[in-house]
């Protein structure tokens, strides 16, 4: 399994780059390929899709965008072509807001989404993501890894998430976030 791929951008079509890695030319299909320039060296997130009749790559330029891309295609119904023309709307924040407000007029405007999808990703997505105020954050892997720990330890949802909304806009190990957590959640 892939994390990410860095090399150059080497070509472009309308889904899809292609990234030279020393050598070997990487196809990844992407939900903008004008993001990306020809040319430049870059790091691309990828997920590795295993099916049966080949393996396919699918790149962001940001965590946040693959994060949402492995929410989306654990909905119900959606898979990895419909995901990543979901992101191909541009604006991972404006995904995120319209699941959280459950705004399926926002949804629906996606191409291959209709009501019955819009409603489906609401409810399976709908308070998996970390809001403060009326800000949206995308949690990261060692927060949502840190999230799962005190789980393990016992700590009730609530109690979790009220602690570890106090640093969510900090960037920290799993171990970090957890030590952290635990500070707060034995004095109370």
């Amino acid at each position: 399994m892939y994390s990410y791929i860095q090399g150059t951008i080497v070509d472009m079509a309308r889904d899809h780059i292609v990234v030279d890695n020393q050598g070997i030319g990487y196809l990844i299909y992407v939900s903008n390929p004008y993001q990306f320039t020809r040319g430049k060296v870059t790091l691309v997130y990828v997920y590795q899709q295993v099916k049966e009749d080949g393996i396919l790559l699918f790149g962001f330029l940001t965590k946040e965008e693959k994060d949402l891309f492995l929410k989306l295609i654990m909905v119900k119904g959606i898979g990895c072509k419909t995901a990543i023309g979901i992101l191909a709307t541009g604006d991972v924040e404006a995904i995120i807001q319209a699941i959280e407000s459950k705004n399926v007029a926002f949804l629906k405007k996606i191409p291959g989404i209709g009501p019955k999808a819009a409603q489906q990703i609401i409810l399976d997505l709908q308070g998996k993501f970390n809001v403060i105020s009326s800000e949206t954050v995308l949690t990261t892997v060692e927060f949502d890894e840190a999230i799962e720990v005190l789980q393990a330890l016992g700590y009730k949802k609530q109690e979790i998430d009220k602690v570890m909304n106090k640093f969510s806009h900090e960037q920290m190990s799993t171990n970090d976030y957890v030590k952290k957590a635990l500070g707060l959640l034995v004095k109370t």
